[in-house]
């Protein structure tokens, strides 16, 4: 018969699964701690990481905006990379030296039609004659909306003649294709024995089809001596458009309403631009 473990036998195993426990949880606590450090030094690397890409960035910003001009400074002429003599001939580069222009202020304020001088030939079907005409179209007094233009016009036969000058204020910034001026003048109109002469006053509607007096369109309406007995209404169509860099060909057709007669023109230019 097998004799009973004595006592002291169960407390020595008891302590050795004690001191194995123990050691267990000795080893998962170092494991943890392991765990941990590995985890705080990964963190550690990775913002160091983001710190050091955040001062590049900075410092290629810093170094691109180091080297771009002011809004509004002016390079000097080594940074243009051009000979002062070229600078000294060129008027825009000295412009743009002195100031940077507001280039899109400028082409809203630079009249897109020019003043011309007209010469051409007149013809008169009711009287199946022909004549000249002569003018001057939209002289500009500074760089305001307001503009002089005059004009003469005779029959080879004297029979009729028509000649005045008139204001014209354009409403809208000379820059733009379509501008609408209202005009006042003086005009006299000459038909056989009958002569009209008086105030003129009106409207003119201007279409620009292409810029600096290429070609455009514009409409007339006026009225001499209004609300008078011997009030004239006169109807203006006009055509032009550039046939050369200073030359312009022009056709305009009016119509001429009086109290005793009404009367057609039709005339073929050649305008000068000045």
């Amino acid at each position: 018969m097998i004799p009973p473990p004595a006592k002291n036998s169960l407390i020595n195993l008891n302590l050795i699964n004690l001191n194995l426990i123990n050691l267990n949880l000795i080893n998962l606590n170092l494991t943890n701690l392991n765990l941990i450090n590995l985890n705080l030094t990964n963190l550690t690397l990775n913002n160091l990481t983001l710190v050091n890409l955040a001062f590049g960035l900075g410092l290629i910003i810093n170094c691109v905006f180091t080297s771009i001009p002011a809004l509004g400074e002016t390079p000097p002429v080594k940074d243009l990379d051009l000979s002062p003599e070229v600078i000294n001939n060129s008027p825009v580069l000295q412009r743009w030296r002195q100031k940077i222009p507001n280039v899109l202020e400028d082409i809203k304020n630079d009249p897109s039609f020019v003043t011309r001088v007209r010469l051409g030939y007149s013809l008169y079907p009711s009287e199946q004659t022909g004549g000249i005409n002569l003018g001057v179209e939209d002289i500009f007094i500074d760089s305001t909306g307001l503009t002089i233009s005059s004009e003469y016009q005779t029959t080879f036969n004297s029979k009729q003649k028509t000649y005045g000058a008139e204001l014209r204020y354009y409403l809208r910034p000379l820059g733009n294709y379509v501008n609408i001026a209202p005009v006042v003048g003086y005009r006299s109109v000459e038909t056989n024995s009958d002569r009209t002469s008086g105030v003129n006053v009106g409207v003119k509607l201007l279409l620009v089809l292409s810029r600096s007096g290429a070609a455009d369109i514009s409409l007339t309406q006026s009225w001499i001596a209004p609300n008078t007995s011997e009030e004239v209404g006169l109807t203006s169509l006009s055509f032009a458009y550039a046939i050369a860099p200073k030359i312009r060909l022009s056709t305009d057709l009016r119509q001429q309403n009086s109290p005793t007669n009404k009367d057609r023109r039709i005339g073929v230019n050649l305008e000068w631009i000045p």
